[in-house]
């Protein structure tokens, strides 16, 4: 679910989950209309049944046999992508449909010849790629030799059921490489964030350590100086005074340094947001941080982060452009960070907290921010100074 930005409301997300089941009712009815679809080459079958010009016993059995083939069928493509039943299970779901295909073809007539479609698109879709660029070919093959039976000439049926069948094989092969990227990125996500406790607790280790052993040493030698030489035990209780302080400092600023936002994580997060909300994002995906102070690139990334979030919430854009430019200016080279969009640019009169907290990070940093209307929607640019900057807007 993603939120709506002029409502405020949480709606639903169209986009499709290559390779999932569905979530919810309405990603259930998607996927049963987009395989119902598909059951178009059903309809020569069921006029042939209504005809009436077989005997009541044969079209008993023939209403048998295609409900028992479309039932085989719909149990193998609708559930085997995304949660794959086992190869035996496929191979027996395929054994069926690969018997009452030609069965039901040599034997009412070659109306049914459209079920060696079916029987093509569940071997594309199921099978492995060895096994389906056979079996393919196998059921072309004897689709065209129980069209003899008939005399059936090779229509346009006998170049459909290869082409789907191979086109499911890309298809499937699709399915099984996004379920695998989307469990890679699970495993990089799982694996980040190990390290980044790993690191946090080395720099943890390597901050505290040594002081709070230091602190424990003369703690104990403070306790046993206590009594003959409170002199030197308070000369003991002040070095532990000045020891902590200083491993507070240590702590303070290595908190500082993990809560500092940095300006590539803020673009690629810019660009997972503004997709999310339905807005056509242009964002850099490598800026040129040479010569940017972390201060000023903290700042920058604070300032992206705000705009980027006023666009989602309050804007109504459906288009939002972020440049990353190096200028040359009178008073030396500064980093410009450009968010402009096409939206209403929020409500209100005057600058809200938001940017007016910007503005301040921003002017601690020595830089400068400016918020304004445009012809078209609303611009934001911040400024930071660099200490060497390339060409004149040259595009990070």
């Amino acid at each position: 679910m993603t939120e709506d930005r002029r409502t405020g409301q949480a709606r639903p997300e169209h986009q499709v989950r290559i390779g999932q089941g569905p979530r919810n009712r309405r990603e259930l009815m998607v996927k049963v209309l987009w395989i119902g679809v598909w059951l178009v080459f059903l309809s020569s079958p069921v006029k042939d049944l209504a005809s009436g010009r077989h005997t009541p016993g044969a079209t008993a059995g023939g209403a048998i046999g295609l409900a028992a083939f479309v039932t085989a069928y719909l149990t193998l493509v609708f559930r085997n992508i995304g949660r794959p039943f086992s190869p035996r299970f496929v191979v027996s779901v395929i054994s069926v449909l690969a018997v009452l295909a030609p069965l039901l073809s040599y034997t009412l007539g070659g109306a049914w010849l459209g079920l060696f479609v079916y029987l093509s698109v569940a071997c594309g879709a199921t099978l492995p790629v060895r096994a389906a660029c056979w079996s393919i070919p196998a059921a072309t093959a004897v689709m065209y030799l129980v069209g003899l039976r008939w005399n059936e000439e090779a229509d346009e049926t006998l170049l459909l059921v290869p082409l789907i069948g191979f086109a499911m094989v890309g298809v499937g092969q699709l399915v099984r490489t996004t379920i695998e990227l989307r469990k890679a990125r699970a495993t990089v996500a799982q694996l980040a964030a190990n390290e980044e406790r790993l690191r946090l607790a080395r720099d943890l280790h390597d901050l505290l350590g040594h002081s709070l052993s230091l602190i424990t040493l003369k703690s104990e030698l403070a306790g046993r100086m206590l009594p003959d030489h409170p002199g030197k035990a308070a000369q003991q209780v002040a070095d532990i005074e000045q020891v902590s302080r200083q491993a507070l400092v240590d702590v303070r600023e290595a908190v500082t340094g993990y809560r500092r936002p940095r300006l590539a994580a803020e673009l690629a997060g810019a660009q997972v947001a503004l997709t999310a909300a339905g807005v056509t994002a242009e964002v850099p995906a490598d800026p040129d941080l040479a010569g940017v102070p972390e201060e000023a690139e903290s700042a920058l990334a604070w300032a992206l982060r705000e705009a980027v979030t006023n666009v989602v919430r309050h804007s109504g854009a459906e288009h939002c452009a972020v440049q990353l430019l190096h200028r040359q200016t009178l008073d030396g080279p500064v980093l410009e960070l450009c968010v402009e969009d096409d939206g209403g640019g929020g409500s209100g009169t005057g600058p809200g907290n938001g940017l007016t907290g910007l503005t301040e990070r921003l002017e601690k940093a020595g830089g400068t921010l400016e918020a304004s209307r445009v012809k078209r929607g609303f611009r934001l640019v911040a400024r930071v100074p660099t200490a060497t900057g390339p060409d004149v807007g040259s595009r990070a």
